[in-house]
């Protein structure tokens, strides 16, 4: 695992956590020529059927303001495909992976398309 990605979802989940986050959804975009950027946030529904319940945004951890942003000559397809491999490694043995397969479902997608769903409880 890359341990930037370890390091930075260590950093945005040392904090208390609202009892009202029933789910995970680790956001990306795409800035330009090459750049990724990924935030976290915690949602107050998850539906495996819908996948507007990453919409449903109870707050980002203040990753917004602390942005995980990496450089990767690529498609959006590979870089969804690197992030969804780099996050279930961590949901294997990351720090705070309890914490984040304690809820209902963890997913990674681009805010404009579809959601890999990571884990389910």
């Amino acid at each position: 695992m890359n341990n930037s990605i370890s390091n930075w979802i260590d950093k945005i989940l040392d904090q208390e956590i609202p009892n009202t986050v029933v789910a995970f959804c680790f956001n990306l975009y795409e800035e330009s020529d090459g750049s990724w950027a990924m935030e976290l946030v915690g949602t107050e529904r998850f539906d495996l059927e819908d996948e507007d319940w990453a919409c449903n945004e109870l707050t980002d951890f203040g990753s917004r303001e602390c942005l995980y942003n990496w450089e990767m000559e690529c498609e959006w397809d590979e870089a969804l495909e690197y992030m969804v491999k780099e996050l279930s490694q961590y949901l294997e043995n990351g720090k705070y992976a309890e914490l984040l397969k304690s809820k209902d479902g963890v997913g990674v997608g681009f805010v404009d398309g579809n959601i890999e769903i990571l884990h389910t409880k």
